[in-house]
């Protein structure tokens, strides 16, 4: 037997039943990406266009291998938020889960290669 009122369980929760956890982290991840991906897309310009020793030269510093590191796993984490608030709009049942899963694994997976390509160049 619940001992909270129907008010009590609702409350914080929004339709989804996660309230705006999800609302809060897409904003603050977005405003994190505003600030960091000028400071890459800097750092990507200068090696562009730049031989293969000198592209290795720049990604084994530490500043731009870590700058580079937080672009893709925060930009892929928010990728995924995003994908699934799309997902949870636009589909049901047990297709609204298998696209989920598919998402977050393909996210998790991108973060992992990504970040092991990187780990090969820099050190």
């Amino acid at each position: 037997m619940r001992y909270l009122t129907a008010r009590k369980r609702a409350e914080g929760k929004g339709a989804s039943g996660t309230g705006t956890e999800h609302f809060w982290y897409m904003k603050l991840s977005g405003v994190g990406l505003a600030l960091i991906i000028p400071m890459f897309l800097v750092a990507f310009g200068r090696i562009l266009g730049g031989d293969r020793a000198e592209v290795l030269d720049s990604l084994a510093h530490p500043v731009v291998a870590i700058l580079t590191a937080l672009v893709i796993f925060f930009g892929l984490r928010h990728f995924a938020a995003g994908a699934q608030t799309m997902i949870e709009d636009y589909s049901h049942g047990t297709t609204r889960r298998a696209l989920i899963i598919f998402v977050t694994i393909l996210s998790y997976g991108t973060i992992a290669t990504g970040l092991f390509a990187l780990a090969k160049i820099a050190l």
